[in-house]
């Protein structure tokens, strides 16, 4: 029989880097979660990602134990990399902070995929060029399925 789900707890900690600070400990400590115990686990799960921002979602059961499901690194986080800045614009409808090109949209978008609501490579895409748009930055060149 399967354990009886408490609640979920979504957050986003650096690959290889959670320890018992906020925010882990917190969220973690006000639903009995054992800190250190996911930490450690956290950290083994993500050795390969580290330094890497990962989002985590955690599943705390009935008797306080948990399972968790690691996603891919937000667009945002990959799109502010590829245009090497260290954040987005404060008026992205007015302020340009940098580019990106549609070969850089297409490897975050791969990336992306089993996150994303989107079936094709070409909507996904267009989702991760609809970020960069409201973060700022501007997609040079032409779209693929433009040409």
């Amino acid at each position: 029989m399967a354990k009886e789900i408490d609640g979920f707890i979504k957050l986003q900690v650096k690959g290889g880097q959670a320890n018992p600070a906020p925010p882990v400990g917190p969220a973690l400590g006000a639903k009995g979660v054992n800190i250190m115990e996911f930490c450690k686990r956290f950290n083994a799960a993500t050795q390969d990602r580290m330094g890497q921002v990962v989002p985590v979602v955690i599943s705390v059961f009935k008797d306080k134990s948990f399972s968790f499901v690691l996603k891919t690194t937000p667009a945002a986080v990959q799109l502010l990399e590829a245009a090497k800045l260290k954040k987005g614009s404060p008026e992205p409808n007015k302020i340009k902070v940098g580019k990106v090109n549609w070969d850089q949209i297409k490897v975050i978008a791969e990336s992306k995929m089993a996150d994303l609501n989107a079936f094709k490579i070409e909507s996904a895409m267009r989702v991760v060029a609809g970020t960069a748009r409201s973060m700022g930055l501007v997609v040079s060149g032409k779209a693929p399925w433009e040409e």
